[in-house]
C-alpha cells in the first residue's frame, strides 16, 4: 500500500531540505518531492499544512506518566492546603491505595510541605503524593507501614526523632514500588495506552522509555515489553538496572538510561561538589568508584549501550571520569568501538567546560531536558534557590554541549515536565542565559535527529527521506517559521505510516 501525503511544505530535515509531499511505501519513506506526485494507492490531502520529521522523546516513563494524568492539576497548588484538597479529590474517586504524582513547592510562597499529621488527617488509607521530580515522597502513617518503609534510608524525621512522611533515596523507591505492585496488569497497560495517545497528539513518534525497575518492579517492563507492538508509536527500551543477565535475557540491547547515580535538586539529592545553598549536605551518591566502573565496564563488553542519570557536578565528574578508566583500557579498535556506541549521559545538568570536553572526546551521548530550564532556570527559580545565583547561571549549557561536538538529543522526563516538545523547543530558543539559546531548526533538530543518534538510529529515524521510518507529523502552520507555537498541535501523526492522531 502506497500512500501519498500531499502538503504546502514537507521539512525534510535532510536533503533535498524541503518539499510538498511524502510517499510512503507501508512503513517507510519512499521518496520526498515536489511538484507533480507520482502515483499511488491512497492520497491524503493535507491542503495548508506543513509536514515534518515525527518528533522522538529521548527520555520518558509512560506508566508514570498515565499515573500523572489521573491528576494532573498537582502541580498548580500553591500550598500544602490546597495540595490536599486536590488530592482528596483524586483519592475519592479511586478505592484502595492510591499514589499521585506532581506537586512542586519551590513554587509555593510558603513551601513547607504537609505534615505526618496532615496526611493522616486526610486520608484513612495509604495515599503517596510524590513530587515532580519523582525523587521525593509524602505519605500517611498507613503507607509507611503498608510499604515497610521505615528501616529503609531515606526516611525523614524531625529535631525530635518523629517521622514527617517526607521519603528520598531508598525508602521512596521502595514506597513507589509497593504502590506500583497494586495496580492490575490491565491496569498499566491502560496507563502506558494513556501516556503514548496523549505523545502522539503532540506530534511524537518515538520514545524512548525509561523503565524505573526499582520503583515499578519489573512486572512494568515486562507488561510494556509484551504490548509495545499495540502502541500507536514506537519505543526504544532502557532498562534501569546493573542486572545485566537479566537485560540480555529479555533480548535488549541498552542498559541503565535513567539508573540514578545521584538525585534530584529539587529533592535536595543530586550529588554536588559543594553544599545545598538553602540545606545541609551535598545530597547523594548511589554508586561508590569501583561499583559504577565494574557495571561501565562489563555492560560495554557485553555489547551493550549504557545510559546514567547524572544532575550535580560530582555526579557528572564521577561519571565522566569512570568513562575514562573504561576508555583508557582499551586498544584503538576498541576506543573506535566505544565512541560509536554512544554511551548516554542523562540530564547533565550541572557540567562545566571541562566537563563538556571530556566528556566529547569519550563520544558520550547527552540526554538533555530542556523544559527542565524553563520551568527552574529562572531568577529565583529552583536552581537558584537551591544553588545560589553563580551555580544556577551555569545550569543546562545547551549551545555549549552542541559547540563542543557533543551527540546531543532532547526529551521531556514526562510526567516530570510536559511531552509536548513544541513547549521543549520554545525553551531552548528561550533559555534563561541568551548565549545558551538556540535557533528554532537547531531546537528541532534535537527533537529528531539528535534523539535519533542517541539511540543509534539516525539510519532509520529523524529525517524524512528514502528507507526511513515514516514517522512525521503535519500541521496547519509551518512550525519553524510560527511567531508563537503556543497551543500549537499536530492535525496529523504518523508512525511507522500508521495514521496515528488525526485532529
Amino acid at each position: 500500500m502506497r500512500t501519498l501525503f500531499r502538503a504546502s511544505r514537507v521539512h525534510t530535515f535532510s536533503m533535498p531540505r524541503m518539499g510538498e509531499w511524502v510517499l510512503v511505501d507501508d512503513r517507510h519513506v519512499q521518496r520526498v518531492g515536489a511538484g507533480d506526485p507520482p502515483e499511488a494507492d491512497r492520497i491524503v490531502e493535507l491542503p495548508g499544512a506543513t509536514i515534518v520529521p515525527g518528533m522522538i522523546d529521548a527520555h520518558v516513563h509512560l506508566t508514570g506518566t498515565g499515573v500523572h494524568h489521573r491528576a494532573p492539576g498537582l502541580g498548580e497548588a500553591r500550598s500544602a492546603a490546597e495540595l490536599l484538597e486536590r488530592v482528596r479529590a483524586v483519592v475519592a474517586e479511586h478505592e484502595g491505595p492510591v499514589v499521585v504524582h506532581g506537586y512542586d513547592e519551590s513554587a509555593w510562597r510558603d513551601p513547607a510541605v504537609p505534615t505526618l499529621a496532615d496526611l493522616d488527617a486526610a486520608f484513612d488509607r495509604p495515599v503517596a503524593i510524590v513530587r515532580v521530580d519523582g525523587h521525593a515522597s509524602l505519605a500517611n502513617t498507613a503507607a509507611l507501614h503498608g510499604a515497610g518503609v521505615l528501616e529503609r534510608s531515606g526516611v525523614e524525621r524531625d529535631d525530635g526523632g518523629a517521622l514527617t512522611g517526607r521519603l528520598t533515596e531508598e525508602a521512596n523507591a521502595a514506597l513507589q514500588r509497593w504502590f506500583a505492585m497494586h495496580l492490575a496488569e490491565g491496569d498499566v497497560e491502560e496507563l502506558q495506552l494513556a501516556a503514548a495517545s496523549l505523545a502522539v497528539s503532540h506530534g511524537i513518534t518515538t520514545v524512548h522509555e525509561m523503565s524505573m525497575v526499582h520503583e515499578r518492579g519489573i512486572r512494568d517492563l515486562e507488561v510494556l515489553l509484551r504490548h509495545r507492538s499495540r502502541l500507536p508509536l514506537d519505543v526504544v527500551t532502557y532498562v534501569a538496572t546493573t542486572d545485566l543477565p537479566q537485560v540480555i535475557d529479555l533480548g535488549l540491547p541498552r542498559v541503565g538510561g535513567d539508573l540514578p547515580v545521584d538525585g534530584s535538586i529539587g529533592a535536595r539529592t543530586a550529588f554536588l561538589s559543594e553544599p545545598y545553598r538553602d540545606g545541609p549536605g551535598v545530597g547523594v551518591r548511589y554508586f561508590e568508584d569501583d561499583a559504577l566502573a565494574e557495571f561501565f565496564h562489563d555492560a560495554h563488553l557485553a555489547g551493550l549501550q549504557v545510559g546514567v542519570h547524572a544532575i550535580g557536578d560530582a555526579a557528572i565528574e564521577l561519571v565522566v571520569a569512570t568513562w575514562e578508566r573504561v576508555y583508557q583500557a582499551l586498544d584503538s579498535r576498541g576506543r573506535r568501538h566505544f565512541r560509536a556506541r554512544r554511551h548516554r549521559i542523562e540530564h547533565f545538568e550541572m557540567a562545566t567546560g571541562p566537563m563538556l570536553e571530556r566528556a566529547a572526546a569519550l563520544g558520550l551521548g547527552i540526554s538533555v531536558q530542556p523544559t527542565f530550564d524553563a520551568e527552574w532556570g529562572s531568577g529565583g527559580g529552583l536552581y537558584e534557590q537551591r544553588l545560589g545565583p553563580e551555580r544556577a547561571a551555569g545550569m543546562n549549557p545547551f549551545r555549549d554541549l552542541i559547540a563542543r561536538g557533543l551527540e546531543v538529543g532532547a526529551g521531556s522526563d514526562t510526567p516530570i515536565t510536559t511531552v509536548d516538545p513544541l513547549v521543549g523547543i520554545v525553551a531552548l530558543e528561550t533559555h534563561h542565559d541568551p548565549a545558551q539559546r538556540l535557533s528554532r531548526e537547531e531546537a528541532f533538530r534535537l527533537y529528531t535527529m539528535g534523539s535519533a543518534r542517541l539511540a543509534g538510529q539516525e539510519d532509520k529515524k529523524g529525517s524524512l527521506e528514502p528507507g526511513k521510518h515514516a514517522d512525521l507529523a503535519a500541521y496547519d502552520l509551518d512550525p519553524l517559521e510560527a511567531d508563537s507555537l503556543a497551543g500549537v498541535r499536530p492535525i496529523l501523526t504518523v508512525s511507522l505510516g500508521r495514521e496515528v492522531y488525526s485532529a
